[in-house]
């Protein structure tokens, strides 16, 4: 029971962080998108422990992580359309109304 304590306190810290890091560095793109994915990582881990914990059936977390594959090679997309377009990733010279 304590190791799964512990457990959830480690991944509400790896969420914390991860949002510290989408909220401070929004100037590259390729950031915001590994910091979404570490705060995925750690939704995974805090799902895999309580399912775990009250015995819950874990096809859930397949289809999360199926999700979690989609939104990041969207995101990817969406970078690599960027670069193309604007020769960077930064959030300066994109414009929304073009």
């Amino acid at each position: 029971m304590m190791i799964i304590l512990n457990m959830l306190l480690v991944s509400i810290i790896m969420f914390i962080i991860g949002m510290m890091i989408f909220i401070s560095k929004h100037k590259h793109l390729l950031l915001l998108l590994l910091s979404l994915e570490f705060m995925m990582l750690s939704i995974f881990l805090e799902m895999m422990l309580i399912f775990s914990y009250i015995d819950y059936d874990l096809y859930f977390l397949m289809v999360f992580l199926v999700f979690s594959v989609w939104e990041g090679a969207l995101g990817l997309s969406i970078m690599v359309s960027m670069v193309r377009t604007h020769s960077n990733d930064y959030f300066q010279s994109f414009s929304i109304l073009w």
